[in-house]
């Protein structure tokens, strides 16, 4: 794991590894290692998506402030999910939907939770 944090210079983290600002933050960066331990990529494969991210979101004016950070996480994995086919960009924009759906209807500090209904709404 030291490894992998090493790669990723940006990751905003402390003395005892990294640190998030919002559960979904956690949530995306443990897809995101999950993804890695079952093979769908290489720590260098993940730190070229994330940069490439990165530096497209900057070139259109993002400030790069610390607060989009995990943003670009998130585009930089739904990036590497389309490249090895293991989802179709318009799954990907369904999931994404859903997930704004539930985002919605959920009260402010309470966990997330996709439903089928969710799917249905979109």
């Amino acid at each position: 794991m030291k490894a992998a944090l090493a790669a990723l210079p940006h990751l905003p983290r402390d003395d005892d590894g990294p640190i998030f600002r919002e559960p979904w933050q956690a949530q995306a960066f443990a897809m995101a290692l999950a993804l890695h331990e079952r093979g769908l990529y290489t720590w260098t494969e993940w730190a070229a998506a994330l940069s490439a991210q990165i530096e497209s979101a900057q070139a259109a004016g993002d400030p790069d402030l610390g607060d989009t950070y995990y943003r670009h996480w998130v585009a930089a994995l739904e990036a590497l999910v389309a490249a090895k086919r293991v989802g179709s960009e318009a799954e990907l924009a369904r999931l994404r939907a859903a997930w704004d759906h539930a985002a919605d209807r959920t009260p402010h500090g309470q966990p997330i939770v996709v439903q089928t209904a969710d799917f249905e709404a979109i």
